[in-house]
């Protein structure tokens, strides 16, 4: 703020006279009339409103339409494994359809089943639940909830879901190529990646899939310093870093640890690039392929696992991070009550951040590291549960005693309470160094992640998806096709993942197309098959989301202005999306974003922009 003084200024064409803070409301009020002005009378082609949009709500619509896709893609490949690990050897019509060549006979080829987890990972981790998620509310929410007319750049947030566009394309391309898409997992650890003859994935596939992480990595670069400049810069009046919604505080932070971690997975991108095509030897040393001696030397494939985890572990939290943003204002709002300890889920928030870039070589405990490294490591892994436990006591303590609205937005947000309590508890196993020997590439990892950053982080899409849909597209989703969404996919999910905790304990490994050739794995045979079911069960279960997510579109009740009578800021936007948000003047905020339920407050809930009462004190967060 600057101080008042004396000084007058003449406004230029006129005599009026007036103090230099006077003069510059006037100009920005007369920037918020020529906003209007220029609204009206700027004609939007098709092209420049759906496609080549700057505008920030069209753009998170994007994310969310081009998320889902990628999504539906995802999922389908893992029914498709999932089949083929049920009844190994068995011949699917479905595989001769999709698969072709892949599988003769209609029986998988063991090649494509490891493409296939490959690029089922890739598309899940990357695809949807990193800029599917934070693509969408990160630029639906960010100026709404901190009073914005848009983002800092318009422009680099167009740039940005372009390249994501590309980005996906090419990942898709990937899939078509001569030798099949890429095999190596979705860590392509080297050497299976980075020797193009090792295998039929190694080859075309491979270089398609660096390409198209290259593309999205600058697309999240770019749309993460956009976030982060528009938080810290473009608040509205009043709106202190202490009353942003939780949801802003998360989308900021997560930024944060992308820009610090995805350059480092470029930087081990573009070397794998060189050890394939330029004859490098970063990752790669005294290699023999069918008794041929290839000439590499002095390179380390730890290397590359150092690189690539460095930002695979904070990737977690990225994934993880704005689902529980999107938690917390769920749960608030439907609970009927403030959020418990502000100021401690922000300290939580800040604290994994930090946490989440010094754990990462848990995932390496066995590749030959210092066992007083390995004790470090499991120090710093077990010391990130304590902000994560904050959070989980915190959102119970949240609905505990509160006039809760049983919404399917409000269902999800406790679903994912309830997954990331229980595969958080699983992690705490796994981040033990002298633990996790018997337990690594087994399906109790599988488990582990999937329920505490898979599912949790789906969850929190969809109740996301079902909060602020009537925001997005001014109408409602159907609450019973919600309802039935819900529970078919809670029970599935853990009747997925709850049983491959066991197969893991009896040391079923990961990533083996058939255990048929070990007798000793006979005995989890029929449990694979009831994994399976669940997994074809959760799967049907998202076409009635898509149904209705579609429907709801042309077929919805039209929404009121707040139909969840929320606090935040974007429920006083009108309804009709407009460039600019709002009408007029950027509404002030005077209160934090929790005031539900307040004492001696007629209504259970006071929007950030009304002023406080004579005599009425903020609450204490």
């Amino acid at each position: 703020m600057a101080k008042k003084n004396n000084r007058r200024a003449k406004i230029v064409g006129t005599d009026i006279e007036l103090d230099v803070t006077e003069k510059q409301d006037v100009l920005i009020e007369s920037h918020d009339e020529d906003h209007d002005d220029h609204h009206h009378h700027h004609k939007e082609t098709f092209i420049t409103k759906y496609i080549f949009s700057i505008d920030h709500k069209m753009i998170s619509k994007q994310y969310l339409i081009t998320g889902l896709i990628m999504g539906i893609v995802g999922i389908a490949m893992s029914l498709l494994f999932r089949l083929q690990l049920a009844w190994p050897e068995e011949s699917f019509g479905i595989f001769d359809v999709l698969l072709g060549k892949w599988a003769t006979d209609g029986v998988m080829d063991p090649n494509v089943y490891l493409a296939l987890v490959t690029i089922h990972g890739t598309i899940m981790v990357f695809f949807v639940l990193t800029a599917g998620l934070s693509g969408t509310f990160s630029n639906l929410l960010i100026p709404l909830q901190i009073g914005a007319r848009d983002m800092a750049s318009g422009f680099l947030n167009m740039i940005s879901y372009w390249l994501f566009f590309i980005s996906s394309a090419i990942m898709i391309a990937s899939l078509f190529v001569e030798a099949g898409p890429a095999a190596a997992g979705w860590t392509i650890y080297p050497p299976l990646s980075a020797l193009p003859q090792a295998q039929p994935g190694s080859a075309a596939g491979m270089t398609l899939w660096l390409v198209s992480m290259a593309f999205f990595i600058a697309s999240s670069l770019l749309a993460a310093l956009n976030y982060i400049v528009t938080v810290l810069n473009l608040r509205t009046e009043g709106m202190t870093m202490t009353r942003l919604p939780l949801t802003v505080w998360a989308f900021l932070v997560t930024a944060i640890i992308g820009v610090v971690s995805f350059p480092v997975l470029l930087s081990a991108a573009l070397l794998l690039i060189m050890d394939r095509s330029f004859g490098t030897s970063f990752f790669l040393s005294d290699i023999f392929i069918q008794g041929e001696v290839l000439h590499y030397q002095g390179g380390s494939p730890v290397l590359f696992e150092h690189l690539f985890w460095f930002l695979g572990h904070p990737e977690v939290y990225i994934v993880l991070l704005p689902a529980l943003g999107i938690a917390s204002e769920v749960i608030s709002t439907n609970a009927r009550k403030p959020i418990f300890g502000y100021r401690a889920m922000v300290g939580s928030i800040l604290a994994i951040a930090f946490l989440s870039t010094i754990v990462w070589g848990h995932h390496m405990f066995i590749t030959g590291m210092n066992p007083f490294l390995g004790s470090v490591f499991t120090f710093t892994t077990l010391l990130i549960a304590i902000p994560s436990a904050v959070k989980a006591f915190n959102y119970i303590t949240t609905i505990w005693k509160g006039n809760i609205q049983f919404n399917p937005g409000m269902l999800f947000a406790i679903g994912l309470v309830s997954t990331f309590i229980t595969g958080g508890l699983t992690g705490i196993i796994l981040g033990d160094s002298a633990l996790d020997i018997n337990l690594h590439d087994t399906y109790f990892v599988v488990a582990h992640f999937h329920l505490v950053m898979g599912i949790s982080a789906l969850y929190g899409l969809f109740a996301g998806v079902y909060h602020w849909y009537p925001r997005m597209f001014g109408r409602m989703m159907n609450k019973n096709l919600g309802y039935i969404h819900f529970w078919i996919t809670a029970i599935s999910a853990y009747g997925v993942f709850f049983p491959m905790h066991f197969v893991g304990m009896a040391g079923l490994p990961r990533r083996y197309y058939t255990n048929t050739n070990f007798p000793y794995f006979d005995d989890v045979a029929n449990i694979n098959v009831v994994i399976t079911l669940f997994a074809l069960l959760a799967g049907a279960a998202q076409l009635i989301f898509l149904y209705n997510f579609i429907s709801s579109m042309f077929y919805g009740k039209k929404a009121v202005m707040n139909p969840w009578r929320s606090n935040t800021l974007e429920w006083t936007a009108p309804i009709k999306h407009m460039h600019g948000n709002w009408p007029g003047k950027i509404p002030h905020v005077f209160r934090w974003p929790y005031d539900y339920s307040k004492p001696g407050v007629k209504d259970d809930f006071v929007p950030q922009n009304i002023p406080l009462k004579k005599g009425e004190k903020e609450l204490q967060h």
